[in-house]
């Protein structure tokens, strides 16, 4: 494992769906973006943190949005598409993956957190780029082959309680 320097910079990329959905199923309990920031910035130079979020039509997610941007978090907003037939889809890997890409070039660690498979082809990218490229999310819903390339996995179901807010 490499370590981590304090002078470092590091951008910050939160696939906040991904954390939300992990943490209900898991462990029936909402994410704590704080502790997250804490852990993923480890003492060095935050550039930017983005956090990908998607807006309903009712809005009851503002409050939370503006928590986030509270705790330093820049919210990408996109809209929740709803499909004929009911299916809803709001998928945020690709504005993740080019926002990563074009923060590359003015940090040198990329901090991922989510635990979606869909990352891996990113997280190759980056590291041939000669960035240390960081996962954080939950183990057991966490792609095993993400695991694997991160340079290093932050294992959030390690210490649970850590991760989420107490109710």
């Amino acid at each position: 494992m490499l370590a981590k320097h304090k002078d470092q910079r590091i951008a910050a990329f939160i696939d906040v769906q991904n954390m939300y959905h992990s943490a209900k199923n898991l462990y029936g309990a909402k994410t704590n973006f704080g502790e997250i920031m804490k852990t993923a910035v480890s003492g060095r130079k935050l550039v930017r943190a983005f956090g990908y979020v998607v807006k309903t039509k009712t809005g009851e997610e503002k409050p939370f949005f503006e928590a986030l941007t509270k705790l330093g978090i820049e919210t990408r907003v996109r809209e929740l598409q709803e499909f004929y037939g009911g299916m809803k889809k709001a998928d945020w890997d690709v504005g993740i993956s080019v926002d990563a890409i074009k923060t590359a070039n003015s940090v040198d660690v990329i901090v991922l957190v989510s635990g979606d498979g869909d990352f891996i082809q990113l997280v190759e990218y980056l590291k041939n780029q000669g960035k240390r490229v960081e996962v954080m999310a939950f183990g057991k819903s966490t792609s095993s082959k993400l695991k694997e390339v991160a340079d290093e996995f932050v294992d959030m179901g390690a210490t649970p309680q850590k991760y989420l807010l107490k109710k």
